[in-house]
C-alpha cells in the first residue's frame, strides 16, 4: 500500500506532498525532511529503493525533480518505480515539458476541483 507520495526539487524543498495515512503536520515537516535527506544523499550508481523504518522508499530523479513513494513492506517495489515513471509521463504529456513550475501550477489546480 501506498504511504505517501512526495515531489521534491533538488534544494531539498517540497513541491507536492500526499499522504494516503493521517500524520500530523509536524510530523510530516520532519518525515520529509529525513526522507529528502535520505535521497538526495544517494548518488545516480546507488539502487532506488531503500529501507527506511517501517516502510520503503521508491524514488526517481527526473532533472530538477525528485519523486518519492513511501510504501509499506508488501508492496512490490518495482511495480511503484514503473508507476512513478508512468505519472511522470503523463505529467509530460499534459505540460508538453514538465518542469518545477509546472509541479507548481498543477497542484494549485488540483486542490480547485
Amino acid at each position: 500500500m501506498i504511504k505517501f507520495f512526495l515531489m521534491v526539487n533538488k534544494q531539498g524543498q517540497t513541491r507536492l506532498s500526499r499522504y494516503y495515512e493521517h500524520v500530523e503536520i509536524n510530523k510530516r515537516t520532519m518525515l520529509e525532511a529525513e526522507v529528502i535527506k535520505n535521497c538526495l544523499s544517494r548518488s545516480k550508481d546507488q539502487c532506488s529503493f531503500i529501507e527506511y523504518k517501517d516502510f520503503k522508499l521508491v524514488y526517481r530523479q527526473y532533472a530538477a525533480l525528485f519523486v518519492v513513494v513511501g510504501i509499506d513492506q508488501t508492496e512490490n517495489e518495482m511495480a511503484v518505480y514503473e508507476l512513478i515513471h508512468n505519472f511522470v509521463e503523463v505529467l509530460d504529456k499534459y505540460f508538453s515539458r514538465v518542469s518545477e513550475l509546472d509541479v507548481s501550477f498543477s497542484v494549485s489546480e488540483i486542490h480547485l476541483y
